[in-house]
C-alpha cells in the first residue's frame, strides 16, 4: 500500500445541532446559550457551567452550520470526521424530555451525516459520521437506554455514543451501567468518554485566567478520575471487548498509571479485585492525539505499548501497540484563533506534534495509523477503503 493515498480523519469534534442549540436558547440557567452585550456590540455566548470564566464563550455558525464544518476539514485538509454532540448533552434534562432530544437529535445527526458529500480520493465513505446521545440521566429506565442503543445500531452513519463521566448519576463505575455496557459491546459501538464538570473550581484561586485551569486541567483530571473508577470496578474484564475511546489523550491516567498501581498492589480493599495488573488496562483504551506536542503523545504510546507486560501470566512490551491506539482529533469548533487565521494552530500543533513523534512512532505507516487509519479499523470502516 506504499503509493496508496491515507486518509486524515478527525474523531474530536463537536457540533451544536440547530435543535439543541434552540433548546440551550430556550433556557434562562446554565447551560444556555445568551446575548451578551459588551459596550455596543452584542454576540451569542454559550455559558455550560454556572460561574464560568469571561461570562461563557463566544458562538456562532461554526458551532452549528454544517458548511463551516466541511469549510474547516477542507482548509485543514480532513477526509473524514466523526461529529459528536458538544457538552454538556442531556445532562441537565429532566428524563422524559432526555428521551425525546436525544431520538430527535440521533435523527438529525444521521441526516446532518448522511447527506454529506462524499469523502473525496475515498469511494464509498462519506466525509461526516457521527456520535450519538444517549439519555443518561437519573430516573430512566435502563432498558429504555439499551432501546436506544439499538436504534442507534440501525442508524449507517452513527459509529459510537459520545458520553460524559456521570453515566446516570453515580459515574462510570455504577454497576447500574453493566446492561449498557453489554449492550454497546454487543452492538460494536465506539464510546467517546468526554469531560464536561472538571474539578471543583475553587483549586483554581481567585486570580482571573480565563478558561486556562478549567480547560487545561480540570477537563482532563475529571477524565483520568473517571476511567480511574471505571477500570477499578471491573468493567474492562467483564466487557473486554468494549471500544472506550478517551478526549484529550486519556488526561493525566497515562502519567500516573504506575502510581495508580502501586496504591492498588498496596491497598487490601482493591488489590485482588482485578483480574491484571492496572496498566495493563490502558492497552484496552484509545486514545485521541488532542495533546499537542510530540514529547506528551510519545510518552502516551509507550504506555500503551508495555501495557500487555502487565498482563497476568506473563507478557512482553510491543513497541508498535502504542500508535495503533491513538486517532487524530481537532476539538473543533474550540480553540480558534484569536485573529483571523487560515489555519487554526491549535490543529496545526497536533498534526505537527503526531508528524514529530520520534523512534518507532516516526515511522510513515505509524503516522498513517494516528492520522486516519486507526479510525477506520476501529469504526469498522477500514474496509471500505482498501478492498
Amino acid at each position: 500500500m506504499a503509493n496508496i493515498r491515507h486518509p486524515i480523519v478527525d474523531v474530536h469534534t463537536h457540533v451544536y445541532l440547530p435543535q439543541y442549540a434552540a433548546e440551550l436558547r430556550a433556557r434562562t440557567s446554565a447551560p444556555r446559550i445568551l446575548n451578551w452585550t459588551n459596550g455596543v456590540k452584542t454576540e451569542e455566548r454559550l455559558l455550560i457551567l454556572d460561574g464560568e470564566p469571561s461570562g461563557g464563550r463566544p458562538v456562532g455558525p461554526q458551532y452549528w452550520d454544517r458548511d463551516e464544518k466541511l469549510e474547516f476539514m477542507r482548509r485543514h485538509g480532513i477526509n473524514i470526521s466523526f461529529v459528536s454532540s458538544a457538552n454538556p448533552w442531556l445532562d441537565f434534562l429532566p428524563a422524559d424530555r432526555a428521551q425525546t432530544l436525544a431520538h430527535e437529535l440521533n435523527n438529525n445527526l444521521e441526516e446532518y451525516c448522511a447527506t454529506s458529500p462524499p469523502a473525496e480520493g475515498f469511494s464509498g465513505l462519506k466525509t461526516l459520521y457521527g456520535f450519538g446521545l444517549l439519555p443518561l440521566v437519573p430516573d430512566v429506565e435502563v432498558s429504555a437506554i439499551v432501546q436506544a442503543i439499538e436504534y442507534l445500531k440501525s442508524l449507517p452513519h452513527i459509529r459510537g455514543i459520545i458520553m460524559g463521566t456521570k453515566g446516570i448519576g453515580k459515574g462510570l463505575d455504577d454497576s447500574a451501567l453493566d446492561p449498557i455496557w453489554d449492550a454497546i459491546q454487543a452492538a460494536r459501538l465506539v464510546v467517546f468518554i468526554h469531560p464536561h464538570y472538571g474539578v471543583d473550581s475553587t483549586a483554581f484561586g481567585e486570580n482571573d485566567n480565563g478558561h486556562v485551569l478549567p480547560l487545561a486541567l480540570g477537563f482532563p483530571f475529571e477524565t483520568t478520575i473517571a476511567i480511574t473508577r471505571l477500570i477499578l470496578s471491573g468493567v474492562l474484564d467483564r466487557f473486554p471487548d468494549l471500544r472506550l475511546l478517551l478526549a484529550h489523550s486519556g488526561g493525566a491516567l497515562p502519567q500516573l498509571s504506575s502510581r495508580l498501581a502501586s496504591c492498588v498492589q498496596h491497598d487490601p480493599i482493591v488489590a485482588n479485585r482485578l483480574k491484571h495488573d492496572l496498566r495493563y488496562y490502558l492497552g484496552q483504551l484509545y486514545f485521541d492525539a488532542v495533546a499537542y506536542g510530540p514529547e506528551e503523545l510519545t510518552f502516551v504510546s509507550r504506555t500503551i505499548s508495555r501495557a500487555s507486560a502487565f498482563k497476568n501470566g506473563g507478557g512482553t512490551v510491543d513497541s508498535v501497540v502504542g500508535s495503533s491506539r491513538l486517532l487524530f482529533g481537532t476539538d473543533h469548533p474550540f480553540f480558534p484563533p484569536l485573529e483571523a487565521s487560515q489555519k487554526w494552530p491549535s490543529v496545526e500543533s497536533n498534526l505537527a506534534a503526531i508528524r514529530g513523534m520520534p523512534s518507532v512512532d516516526s515511522k510513515p505507516e505509524h503516522q498513517a495509523n494516528i492520522l486516519g487509519l486507526n479510525a477506520l479499523r476501529l469504526f469498522d470502516l477500514h474496509d471500505q477503503v482498501y478492498t
